[in-house]
């Protein structure tokens, strides 16, 4: 009798551990397999039984009700308050398409049979078998773009790579997954770090990259652990190392961890924290693909980039751009979060409409009050109203609606939300988080944080709003990283999408 129990962060917050050791004491010989959250969180702790029929979900379920379940008979199905019958039968799961997230929930995170069992390798297997060019050549044609935030073509940047010289070139994965409201990078990594272990792997045959390295925060000791524990069983299998699957290709992963810096999510500030050095960002160019790692050619690719080319190769380009709209290909790892009634993980090709995002997947805000405002693409990210409900949720409409997609992240406010708090917030953040290279953002999100307190105070507030427009537009065009130049974003769009907020009179 196997049961499931989620050893992920946000199951094991809210009691998974004590849920796992109560069944284990009410009976020893169940085989208790921890696998990683479906992404439902308010369902969290979500048991699962593995019986004939499939398996069946209880949830959410504490240490308290585990007696219940047994009386309820719930290894067989039986019924029970908590019970939601089939897990993949489950509307809020069976009606996404998750590709990067296929296997999250499903496979025991450290089983590599179980890895192989529900597909894994299979991309990697054909990567082998693929010339340089080719194998870039898949990646480019599936449209797939950098799920980071910036959503630039990683085929691109792959052939940047392969086509510069170096002596060392390396791999890298962004997984300093700093944003509010964003945690795909954490869930994937707890939940199948195979998948991002086979897709940098894949990375470095196709440009020739012996070495990989996971910058990964510390506040994620799970995810630490947890793929270190992966790195370690693929290079006993003989996946990872000189002989990558018994091939000529060599390539092996390690982990640096981060010391808690926001602005190390930038890509040049994490290669100067990989090096030993400050989080400083660099001057461009040169790029990081031509300059990048101790001076070598080096890909940067976030986790959810890197963990969707097992896929890719696995199906074919053609399968994976079949989805999505324009130039936004694919499918993207959505996460609800803030005061929303069903947060967690949707995983849907581009396109999915704000409203069925929020409404259909969320439903709407925890506290039951009117929706506001909503934040998409993390602190830095725009505020938008509900006049924008049924907006694209792709690159390119994003852009066009004055916003960016970012990571990925969908925060809720209900009307209690006053937003020149919130903009003054943003200020304040790149105050804190600036690495202090330029004086626009150095400076500017201080000027900024003290400009929007005196229009909350209602001190000159036509002059002041004024003011504050000219500092982000200076914010803007003269920072040097993406830290300071998009800081204005959520301030500018505040003003424009929330004007009675920023009169001076508080709501």
């Amino acid at each position: 009798m196997r049961v499931f129990v989620p050893c992920d962060s946000a199951a094991i917050s809210v009691g998974a551990d004590e849920v796992a050791d109560a069944i284990a004491q009410l009976d020893p010989s169940i085989e208790i397999i921890r696998n990683g959250s479906r992404g439902a969180l308010w369902l969290e702790t979500l048991v699962e039984v593995d019986t004939p029929t499939g398996r069946i979900a209880y949830g959410p379920v504490n240490p308290e009700n585990v007696q219940s379940l047994f009386d309820a008979d719930f290894l067989n199905g039986g019924s029970h308050p908590l019970f939601l019958g089939k897990t993949h039968e489950i509307e809020w799961l069976a009606s996404q398409d998750r590709v990067t997230f296929a296997r999250v929930g499903i496979v025991d995170p450290l089983s590599l049979d179980d890895y192989r069992a529900h597909g894994g390798l299979i991309g990697l297997r054909k990567a082998i078998k693929l010339s340089s060019d080719a194998l870039i050549n898949e990646v480019t044609e599936s449209g797939l773009r950098g799920r980071g935030g910036a959503g630039f073509p990683a085929g691109i940047k792959w052939r940047t790579v392969a086509q510069s010289y170096g002596s060392q070139k390396y791999i890298c994965c962004n997984a300093d997954e700093g944003d509010s409201g964003t945690f795909a990078d954490r869930m994937l990594i707890e939940g199948d770090p195979f998948t991002l272990i086979e897709g940098m792997t894949i990375a470095g045959i196709a440009v020739g990259a012996t070495q990989g390295i996971v910058y990964l925060r510390s506040e994620y000791p799970y995810a630490i652990a947890t793929l270190q524990k992966a790195i370690d069983i693929a290079r006993q299998s003989d996946w990872l190392g000189s002989r990558v699957l018994g091939t000529t290709n060599s390539f092996d992963i390690s982990i640096r961890v981060g010391a808690g810096s926001y602005v190390c999510g930038e890509e040049t500030a994490m290669l100067e924290s990989i090096e030993g050095k400050r989080g400083v960002v660099r001057a461009k160019p040169p790029l990081p693909a031509v300059e990048g790692l101790f001076g070598q050619p080096t890909v940067i690719n976030n986790v959810l980039t890197l963990s969707t080319v097992p896929m890719i190769l696995a199906e074919g380009a053609a399968t994976y751009k079949a989805r999505g709209v324009g130039r936004s290909l694919g499918t993207q790892v959505f996460q609800l979060a803030g005061n929303i009634a069903r947060g967690g993980i949707v995983e849907k090709a581009f396109g999915i409409t704000l409203n069925e995002l929020v409404n259909t997947y969320g439903g709407g805000t925890l506290s039951g009050r009117p929706l506001r405002a909503i934040q998409i693409g993390g602190p830095l990210g725009a505020y938008f109203s509900t006049a924008h409900m049924d907006t694209s949720m792709d690159y390119e409409s994003l852009i066009a609606a004055g916003g960016m997609l970012g990571h990925g992240g969908v925060v809720l406010f209900d009307e209690s939300v006053d937003l020149a708090i919130q903009a003054k917030f943003a200020m304040e953040f790149c105050a804190i988080e600036s690495c202090g290279k330029c004086t626009p953002c150095r400076i500017g999100s201080t000027r900024g944080a003290e400009t929007i307190d005196l229009i909350i105070q209602g001190v000159r507030v036509d002059e002041n709003k004024k003011l504050l427009l000219d500092l982000c537009e200076v914010m803007t065009d003269g920072s040097l990283c993406a830290m300071g130049g998009l800081t204005p974003l959520p301030v500018k769009s505040a003003m424009l999408n929330f004007p009675s907020d920023f009169n001076g009179v508080r709501r």
